[in-house]
């Protein structure tokens, strides 16, 4: 192991869903964290409860590069139903785990690789008395080979068993008891690799938290105020919601011990979403979390609140379609629905974080646009940032109070009366296209008005006035246009001299980024802009205008970011291409190298 790599390290850990490899790839995962070594994880899951077969991606990156690598250097094969598979996809020259508690099977053999055993099985029947237990157990075995393989300590793991198990002294004796089995096997047997070395590298991930999108959205949309929820469970959103369940009450129940909060389990998405529209109507930071089939449900209650201009977040987890298409897959193929969601002419703003930093950030701020432009917001997530866990910067708490627009209350409305005007629901005070709004409850006489998903006046008077029906929907798209300069800029790199660009947006960003420094490596200069929000800003169409060619990669079949920026920008649209991955995989580096250069 001398002369192998340090910290440069991608293994696949093949077994079936309910079979308790969660814990072991845990386990594993987090003792790369503690190590110091920049390390991330991604879980490639089913769509049922358990029994089928589940791969989880560990990758270890002393250069910090976070996302799914191209290559699969070690794969561990406790899935006989997927062995076969499995080796093949594992690179020239890498390793091969398995329970050689019985003979490998010679179709699983490739001259080409190299292959450890350890007997797992064997083990766990020596050493855990309950048959019951025997087969979560089996999984550790594997954990403290790897260990001993590749040089994780033994003490760091038992140190990650006694966070994740901390309260169950017993659970923490009998998985240690099952990785030493594993490594000490190891040890005795002489087994040894030459594919790479795991060290520490200290103060590595100080400063550094790791932790699942859906988590650190779940957090911001407390902190941004959220009071009502209302849902319908669906993959690969609902432990959103879940978390928000568990963590809501801290801070939302008063002196009394009163909830001041509600979350809601709809019947349906319809439902749901008219519950949304109707608290924010009344006053509520109100939002729901679902993911694409969800949302195509709520296409006409989002309508309503687009013409009604009523608040409202909508958190979108994405996940492979159409219909149930891949429900357990990664994709950004929900884009349009929610730029443009409902019948007729709609224009949304949508929010793109692309790490769980930025996801707490933005989850918090999507309140106060909604409130702010009276419309609903769209949040986008897929279910790779979502459920996936990642390192992260730590959570900013938000700096300014919270927003509330152009909310009127009695004595705005008094001092409004007192300089001659009174309160229109749906009149353009000052031209930016928002109109001034009042909640039910309010105590003046003037602060009533009709709120109607039919056209309507400035009044909220009932119109089916050609004029007037043009009118309002004029003024509904400049606000819009009023959004871009509100929503978060894009951030942008720049190289020197650099002829071609490449866009990025969401879980995109983390594969583009180690792709330009491939792309570098090889004497191709780019310079890079991620996209954090839609509507465009003007900082868009500038990145464009400087270059010769951009390649803007999405995780779709047809470009929808793409053709959003084209129709944005007509004059330009010949220098955008699409570079298109919708495999349902986590993108990977070498992918967006390879569609690069072979583009024309």
């Amino acid at each position: 192991m001398d002369g192998a790599v340090v910290n440069d390290l991608n293994i696949c850990v093949a077994t079936t869903n309910g079979s308790g490899s969660q814990s072991s790839n845990t386990v594993l995962y987090k003792s790369l964290y503690k190590m110091g070594i920049p390390c991330s994880g991604k879980n490639l899951f089913p769509s049922n409860i358990q029994g089928l077969p589940t791969w989880y991606y560990i990758r270890a990156s002393g250069e910090g590069y976070l996302a799914r690598k191209d290559d699969i250097d070690v794969m561990v094969i406790f899935n006989e139903a997927t062995a076969a598979e499995d080796v093949e996809k594992v690179r020239e020259g890498g390793l091969v785990i398995y329970d050689d508690s019985g003979p490998l099977p010679e179709e699983l053999k490739r001259p080409q690789l190299q292959y450890l055993g350890v007997p797992a099985w064997n083990l766990v029947k020596e050493h855990i008395k309950s048959p019951q237990l025997r087969a979560k157990q089996r999984n550790m075995i594997y954990v403290g080979a790897l260990a001993q393989l590749f040089g994780i300590p033994l003490e760091v793991t038992k140190e990650v068993l006694t966070d994740v198990f901390g309260s169950k002294p017993a659970v923490v004796d009998a998985n240690y008891l099952c990785i030493e089995l594993g490594y000490k096997h190891m040890e005795a047997s002489g087994a040894s690799q030459d594919i790479a070395r795991l060290e520490a590298m200290p103060g590595g991930n100080d400063n550094k938290i790791m932790t699942e999108g859906n988590t650190a959205a779940a957090l911001g949309a407390i902190f941004g105020g959220a009071t009502v929820v209302a849902w319908y469970p669906i993959t690969p959103s609902s432990s959103l919601v879940e978390e928000m369940i568990a963590r809501i009450h801290k801070y939302r129940t008063d002196e009394h011990g009163r909830h001041r909060y509600a979350i809601v389990q709809a019947e349906d998405e319809l439902a749901s979403v008219a519950m949304v529209v109707g608290a924010g109507w009344a006053g509520a930071r109100a939002m729901t979390s679902t993911a694409g089939p969800g949302l195509s449900l709520m296409q006409e209650g989002i309508g309503l609140a687009y013409i009604a201009e009523v608040p409202g977040v909508f958190m979108i987890v994405q996940r492979g379609g159409p219909s149930t298409g891949l429900p357990t897959r990664t994709q950004q193929a929900d884009i349009t629905l929610m730029h443009q969601g409902s019948h007729g002419d709609t224009r949304h703003i949508v929010l793109i974080p692309h790490d769980n930093a930025s996801v707490f950030e933005m989850s918090c701020r999507s309140f106060d646009f909604a409130d702010q432009f009276q419309t609903p917001v769209f949040l986008m997530l897929d279910l790779d940032l979502g459920m996936n866990q990642a390192l992260s910067e730590p959570f900013k708490m938000p700096a300014e109070p919270i927003q509330r627009g152009k909310l009127l209350d009695k004595e705005a409305l008094e001092a409004l009366e007192a300089q001659g005007g009174k309160f229109r629901r749906y009149f353009d005070v000052d031209g930016d296209g928002i109109p001034q709004r009042t909640i039910p409850g309010t105590d003046h006489p003037g602060a009533s008005y009709f709120a109607r998903g039919s056209g309507h006046n400035e009044d909220a008077v009932y119109s089916e006035n050609s004029e007037v029906y043009k009118k309002l929907q004029d003024r509904l798209r400049k606000k819009y246009e009023t959004a871009r300069s509100a929503v978060p800029k894009p951030l942008i790199e720049n190289s020197t001299g650099a002829k071609e660009g490449l866009i990025s947006f969401g879980s995109s960003y983390e594969p583009v980024r180690e792709a330009r420094d491939r792309l570098s490596a090889s004497g191709r200069l780019t310079d890079h802009l991620l996209l954090r929000a839609l509507p465009l800003t003007e900082e868009v169409r500038e990145f464009i205008a400087h270059h010769d060619i951009v390649y803007l990669i999405e995780q779709n079949r047809d470009g929808q970011m793409t053709q959003i920026v084209r129709d944005d920008y007509p004059d330009l649209a010949a220098r955008v291409q699409s570079i298109c991955i919708y495999d349902g995989m986590p993108l990977a580096a070498g992918d967006i190298v390879q569609l690069i250069n072979g583009a024309k």
